[in-house]
């Protein structure tokens, strides 16, 4: 069996999805810089976490490695490696933006070009090119008009894998996430924060009034749309909307959590920052024709599985003391 490519394989989806493929009985070979975005100790524990024969990891940089000899037995990548982060995209570090999710996708493509024999490549797209969407739920025939520099670099990337499809035959296709949670979520996403602040009695940072909305997708949806994506037949350069269908507001959800997890919690609240939209929310109908893909898993489930999750890590952080 030909081996699938994980690109941005240490981290939160790239565990999940890795994982998965391992336990589908594909080969995965995974690849990942372990920048220093968030504690790279988290990235190296996602990678014990991965077991099976199949498994081969490069720690290389997507921006200087050799690719073509990398995706040498490759047919399918799943390029989910980038920076992510609405709010650190704003001033000096717009260079490491640009080069992480816009060079370094440019480079990839580049290489499945000249290869020619990779069968299909997932890009990881974001809610984030939409912007304040004029229309909810919002369809991927809505303009784009993102309102930030995070988000013009992930619509740049999607631009990317448009061009090569039509120009060049690379089989692409983008996933559009929309705010995905679950346990392993990074550090500094919001559900995290919040979980970990319930059980220690730390402070809540929230930024905005709480009654931005958003739409929720638990890590094993996406996980499942990014395997479908890779494996299924779709039409060269399309981008479809993953999204959850939760579309609640932040003060909900921090209710929920001070709910299920029994505890008060300490919130902070401070002015919205610059780049945060104030709704998402995505039509899934395209995604369920295109790949037979429909969200699973409902909030209220999922912020229980997280809880248990995020409980677990700061036990065994207290024991490892």
């Amino acid at each position: 069996m030909s081996a699938i490519m994980v690109t941005g394989a240490a981290g939160f989806i790239g565990t999940a999805t890795t994982r998965a493929l391992l336990e589908l009985g594909h080969d995965v070979v995974g690849v990942d810089s372990l920048t220093d975005y968030y504690d790279v100790t988290l990235k190296n524990r996602n990678l014990k976490s991965i077991t099976g024969n199949g498994f081969t990891f490069l720690q290389q940089d997507l921006l200087d490695m050799d690719l073509h000899r990398a995706l040498d037995g490759v047919e399918r990548v799943i390029h989910l490696a980038g920076q992510p982060g609405v709010r650190g995209s704003w001033g000096h570090q717009f260079d490491v933006y640009t080069q992480r999710n816009v060079l370094a996708t440019q480079r990839l493509l580049e290489a499945a070009k000249e290869v020619g024999h990779i069968k299909k490549l997932v890009y990881a797209s974001s809610s984030s090119i939409y912007g304040n969407a004029v229309a909810h739920p919002t369809f991927e025939t809505s303009v784009p008009s993102p309102v930030s520099p995070y988000g013009v670099t992930k619509l740049a990337g999607e631009h990317l894998t448009r061009l090569y499809a039509w120009n060049h035959g690379v089989p692409t296709i983008a996933l559009r996430y929309f705010t995905v949670y679950g346990p392993g979520q990074r550090p500094d996403m919001a559900f995290t924060r919040f979980m970990t602040a319930a059980y220690t009695g730390g402070p809540i940072t929230l930024f905005g009034t709480g009654e931005q909305i958003r739409d929720f997708t638990y890590i094993d949806d996406v996980v499942r749309a990014n395997i479908a994506a890779a494996v299924e037949f779709t039409e060269p350069g399309i981008a479809l909307n993953v999204a959850g269908g939760s579309n609640v507001s932040m003060n909900t959800v921090l209710a929920m959590i001070a709910d299920k997890s029994g505890r008060d919690l300490n919130i902070e609240r401070h002015a919205a920052v610059a780049g945060d939209v104030f709704r998402t929310g995505g039509s899934t109908d395209a995604i369920q024709e295109a790949l037979g893909w429909q969200p699973a898993v409902a909030l209220e489930v999922g912020i229980e599985r997280q809880l248990v999750w995020a409980e677990n890590l700061l036990s065994e952080a207290v024991q490892s003391r």
